[in-house]
């Protein structure tokens, strides 16, 4: 991991991970260990806390680049969040370009931005701080989610704004937002997300999306997306364990 994140968004390979939902450092490592090059930690959703984020990238340990999806863009939760030392955070639900510009704002050190210095495991608890903070606004990825029908219509001005480093697609929010409840193969929501893509595509930004599944994923590649999330860690464990069931069942 020579590379920041931030570099590797824009080199030619796609960057494959996978959720973590689970407050468990053993399985952050395990995912780790397989070789997923990234892991989405999800504050957003379920019990995780700061702390349980923490402990998983402590567990990781530079094998794999680490994202932390925080509930929302406020003050506290961006900079709690970057103290623990991930790779960048995933910001849900932002729909206008004032909102993209804030979070921005909130994650960058001055004079980029207003985020304020602590002494957290980022900053080696205080004995690598002048390191970090050298660096820290440069490698530091920002990505934002587009999950709304009001955020479509707002995609160019949000990937115009400096210091976005990405667009992750949330294609379940997008069909709640469009009174098309869990239906991501709909039509109408599939057209939505093929602006957003094209979009990215255009502006020569790297875009990322959620698949519940290896055909999915390869099929996103396959349209450029760079940073996949496929299944995650209960998904992995519930469907290795089934057909591990289901094999043995058929012989007895």
């Amino acid at each position: 991991m020579n590379r920041s994140l931030n570099e590797l968004l824009h080199a030619h390979q796609p960057i494959i991970g996978t959720l973590l939902t689970l407050a468990s450092p053993e399985v952050a490592e395990a995912l780790a260990l397989l070789g997923f090059d990234w892991v989405f930690i999800d504050l957003e959703h379920g019990s995780l806390s700061v702390q349980d984020a923490q402990r998983a990238i402590q567990a990781i340990a530079r094998r794999s680049y680490t994202l932390v999806r925080v509930p929302d863009g406020t003050a506290e939760n961006i900079k709690r969040v970057l103290d623990t030392g991930c790779d960048g955070i995933i910001v849900p639900l932002v729909n206008t370009q004032s909102y993209a510009r804030r979070i921005v704002s909130l994650a960058k050190y001055p004079p980029a931005g207003e985020r304020s210095v602590g002494y957290g495991r980022a900053q080696g608890f205080g004995l690598g701080i002048a390191e970090y903070l050298s660096s820290a606004n440069a490698q530091t990825a920002v990505i934002v989610q587009i999950e709304h029908k009001d955020a479509i219509a707002n995609t160019d001005q949000i990937l115009s704004v400096p210091g976005i480093d990405a667009v992750f697609i949330g294609p379940y929010d997008l069909s709640g937002s469009m009174g098309l409840l869990g239906d991501i193969s709909h039509p109408q929501v599939t057209d939505e997300i093929d602006r957003v893509r094209t979009a990215c595509l255009t502006a020569d930004s790297p875009y990322g999306i959620y698949c519940a599944n290896v055909h999915q994923a390869k099929m996103e590649i396959e349209r450029g997306a760079k940073l996949v999330a496929v299944g995650t860690d209960i998904l992995h464990l519930a469907c290795s364990a089934r057909s591990a069931l289901e094999t043995l069942r058929q012989i007895s």
